[in-house]
């Protein structure tokens, strides 16, 4: 694609690459998937915690938005969309993982417990940059799944609190309320000395971006009744 078309191009809201998209330009859900393949895998690792089951989750999540993009009726943003349709995806995975492992529910959901930081987490150590970010990426996965997701999606994805409240079918003041006892169990030191390298943490770029795009259009030649290039 040449440097001005490929600029062109990119410069159209999601509403204009759908709407080409169901006018038949199905190449074109490849734009859909690189604006957002770094959102939903923040978002899904934040559910499942699992890299493999992470990309599943996604692909999967394309594949239905594909399946019901006329559906969308733009009452909210289109990536807000999207990213409900992943947080389904990645709940009900969930669901079915612990119905096959049978976990012991003893305890109350509401109350999963919390384990101590080790000492690898204490902001106040010199550390680099890289190191910030893998100490953010495991104190975030490290959080009760009530609080993780709404943390990921504000302080690390930057979605508004009305975008989160929507994605998760949860009130504003419920998402304000679990960014703030997340904030509180990670302690905003930690992201405050991370600053701009938390977009850093959990990355989906270059090679797992591209098998992640050729994953989702194997897919859709099935659906589409095409034969899947080799």
């Amino acid at each position: 694609m040449e440097i001005l078309e490929k600029a062109r191009i990119e410069g159209w809201t999601d509403e204009e690459v759908v709407g080409r998209v169901l006018a038949g330009e199905v190449e074109l859900y490849e734009i859909i998937m690189r604006r957002y393949n770094q959102r939903l895998y923040r978002v899904v690792i934040s559910i499942v915690r699992d890299g493999d089951e992470t990309q599943d989750v996604m692909q999967e999540a394309y594949v239905r938005a594909y399946q019901h993009l006329r559906q969308f009726e733009g009452r909210a943003a289109f990536s807000t969309w999207l990213t409900r349709i992943a947080v389904h995806e990645a709940l009900a995975r969930v669901k079915k993982r612990e119905r096959i492992q049978q976990f012991d529910n003893d305890f109350d959901v509401g109350e999963i417990p919390v384990h101590p930081a080790s000492p690898a987490l204490d902001p106040e150590q010199t550390v680099s940059k890289a190191e910030l970010s893998g100490m953010l990426e495991e104190a975030v996965l490290a959080l009760p799944e009530q609080y993780r997701v709404v943390l990921m999606m504000r302080d690390v994805e930057e979605m508004s609190t009305l975008e989160t409240a929507v994605a998760l079918s949860l009130s504003e003041e419920n998402v304000k309320v679990r960014l703030h006892r997340g904030r509180a169990i990670v302690r905003k030191e930690l992201f405050a000395r991370v600053g701009a390298s938390a977009k850093s943490a959990f990355p989906f770029l270059g090679a797992r971006c591209d098998r992640m795009v050729a994953r989702v259009f194997g897919r859709l030649s099935v659906l589409n009744g095409e034969t899947p290039s080799s």
